[in-house]
């Protein structure tokens, strides 16, 4: 089997690697790849990763390999509180804590978890055995996994980099997974969705009360600050205000810069409240 990458880097490449575009590699059989997680003792567990994609939550493990300090790097790993799944998920880089803000914001995702598996095949051009790590395993809502990467720049990858994602492509396309490498986002996106993760948390839902206010004031699209203040004073109701634009219960153009003219609009319903509503009318039609 045979696949062409043509992608970016990896946080961690070793230096010295050449630059590969459009190389062209093969690959084992996803039969013969491994996958090396720990288990809920702790010890390190390995099975025949076709069978261990079906039967392990990778989203509920530990990492199965630390996150290196780099000397000399500004960054270092640490921690994201998880909105999605409560807990906090590891991070090795600014790139990687990004990564999980942006996926923590997708309804869709259910889980998250950092460097759950690793992966082991034997190259089938040199012999030798290697292994990678991914950085980020996603549980989506469908039943759906991801398996990703996340680069700090947008630069050619390396050699080592570019095998593990032509491997890790197949074997994850034949559990129904997916591998993406996943680029670093526009600024501006970034930024604005960092500044409405600060109210992430559920406390911020319905702080004093204000939701429903908060909602209604934004039934019809206005500008930021005027449903703010419409729906109460201010310094109480922004933080609501912002935790329904983070859940997405109120959208606006995150392209650009978020501020007090922004045009905020109502955005997908609740699916608590959606679901209670279609079982209400399921009752009538039945009656």
């Amino acid at each position: 089997m045979e696949y062409v990458i043509i992608d970016s880097s990896q946080d961690g490449t070793p230096a010295g690697l050449p630059a590969v575009a459009g190389s062209v590699y093969r690959v084992p059989g996803p039969g013969s790849v491994e996958a090396e997680f720990t288990g809920v003792d702790g010890t390190l567990v390995q099975r025949r990763w076709v069978e261990a994609a079906v039967a392990v939550k990778f989203e509920q493990l530990a990492p199965v390999a630390a996150f290196p300090v780099v000397p000399g790097r500004r960054w270092g790993p640490g921690w994201w509180w998880s909105a999605t799944t409560g807990r906090h998920v590891m991070h090795g880089s600014q790139a990687m804590c990004t990564q999980l803000m942006l996926l923590d914001r997708d309804a869709q995702v259910v889980g998250l978890s950092a460097r759950p598996v690793r992966l082991i095949w034997r190259d089938p051009d040199s012999g030798r055995v290697l292994t990678w790590v991914p950085q980020v395993f996603a549980r989506y809502a469908d039943g759906r996994a991801l398996l990703a990467d996340c680069p700090a720049t947008t630069a050619p990858t390396g050699e080592r980099a570019a095998r593990a994602a032509a491997v890790l492509g197949a074997a994850c396309q034949a559990v129904g997974f997916a591998y993406r490498r996943l680029g670093p986002p526009d600024a501006v996106v970034a930024a604005n969705v960092r500044w409405l993760a600060g109210y992430r948390h559920p406390r911020h839902r319905d702080a004093g009360g204000l939701e429903q206010a908060v909602l209604e004031a934004f039934a019809a699209p206005r500008p930021l600050m005027a449903g703010a203040t419409a729906a109460g004073d201010a310094l109480t109701t922004l933080p609501v205000l912002y935790h329904a634009l983070w859940s997405g219960r109120l959208t606006a153009d995150l392209t650009r810069p978020l501020g007090e003219h922004t045009l905020v609009s109502a955005g997908r319903p609740d699916p608590v409240e959606d679901d209670a509503e279609q079982e209400r009318e399921r009752e009538q039609h039945a009656r």
